[in-house]
């Protein structure tokens, strides 16, 4: 799976074009992705290349990164993207890989989401670990991912970014994956239609007696305890992790107590696992709406000098690198790497 050099082919675009050996080196300020279109890459060293960005970010932020990065760009992979129990090795060993000495890390995260059970697994390896993390979000973490998001010191986000519901996926009886809010959403409509029919001495209606008749109980209490799960999970890394350095109120300088930082905590998860918020699992939650609707402090990117364009670079060169190859998954740092390629596909 390791790779210390990858090639990717040329798109459609670049056809008859300069070829070049980096892409960085050919970037432009504002139009990062755009530009490199001009350009025919080969024989291109993927895995210098990333670091060479990394680089960049590292410069501005005095500290390693390590990446997940899971492609969600070329829709021709048929291989999982999602975190799962699959990521636990090498997310392991790329966190071992971080000299002891290092007490403070950024985590460069872009996912679908996935599984939260795998998530507790990823901050059990982290926050022992390290005193201070923090989250850099360039392009996406929904689901799970937002929750991962939620363990650390702070989430920095470029504009282009955004979180998303962290209503867990469960299957049914079909075994397709189904939003797990959106069953106890339904059935909670069904008994208040239920509840006032019955007290106006009326009979249920045929249609939701028939919809309840095929809900297995099984998915159910699936819908259920995932729920709680993953509330859960992210209410104990708000209070745990994200608050722990809220200790005033911005607004008149109050002392935060305990308990108000349990109480917002349970707020914003509650608020985040909610069907009835955000009506869909794919919405995506800008960093204006993660403030406005759930109160979650999120660091602007532009707000610290020079990391703005760094991060733009970097997944400029990500997503380039994800729309010419049959890359499913990067796991990288400065001292580890796997590439998890797509064996649907021809290499």
């Amino acid at each position: 799976m390791a790779k210390h050099k990858q090639g990717f082919p040329s798109s459609v675009h670049q056809r008859f074009q300069p070829v070049v050996t980096s892409l960085l080196d050919k970037m432009e300020d504002g139009r990062e992705f755009e530009s490199l279109l001009k350009y025919k890459v080969v024989n291109m060293d993927g895995v210098a290349e990333i670091r060479k960005s990394l680089a960049e970010i590292r410069a501005v932020r005095n500290r390693p990164a390590i990446c997940y990065l899971s492609n969600f760009v070329n829709q021709n992979i048929k291989s999982s993207i999602s975190i799962d129990y699959r990521d636990d090795l090498p997310f392991y060993e790329m966190v071992s890989s971080i000299e002891d000495a290092v007490k403070e890390i950024d985590v460069i995260l872009a996912t679908p989401g996935g599984s939260a059970e795998q998530v507790a697994k990823f901050v059990d390896k982290l926050r022992p670990r390290f005193e201070n993390v923090a989250f850099i979000i360039p392009s996406m973490a929904m689901s799970a991912g937002t929750i991962f998001a939620l363990s650390g010191d702070d989430i920095i986000m470029d504009a282009r970014a955004y979180i998303g519901p962290i209503d867990p996926q469960v299957p049914n009886k079909e075994g397709r994956y189904v939003p797990a809010q959106a069953i106890l959403t339904l059935i909670e409509d069904i008994q208040k239609r239920g509840t006032d029919l019955l007290s106006k001495g009326q009979k249920p209606l045929w249609t939701d007696l028939q919809i309840l008749s095929q809900l297995d109980g099984k998915e159910i209490g699936n819908a259920v305890n995932a729920s709680r799960y993953s509330i859960e999970l992210a209410e104990n890394y708000l209070r745990n992790y994200k608050f722990k350095t809220w200790d005033k109120h911005s607004s008149d300088g109050r002392v935060v107590e305990g308990a108000e930082k349990q109480k917002r905590a349970k707020e914003i998860a509650t608020t985040l696992c909610s069907n009835e918020q955000w009506k869909t699992h794919s919405r995506g939650i800008t960093r204006e709406i993660a403030w406005s609707e759930c109160k979650i402090k999120i660091t602007h990117s532009e707000s610290i000098q020079g990391l703005e364009r760094a991060i733009r670079r970097f997944w400029a060169l990500i997503y380039y690198m994800f729309e010419n190859s049959s890359t499913a998954k990067i796991y990288i740092s400065d001292k580890y790497c796997v590439f998890r390629g797509d064996p649907a596909q021809k290499r």
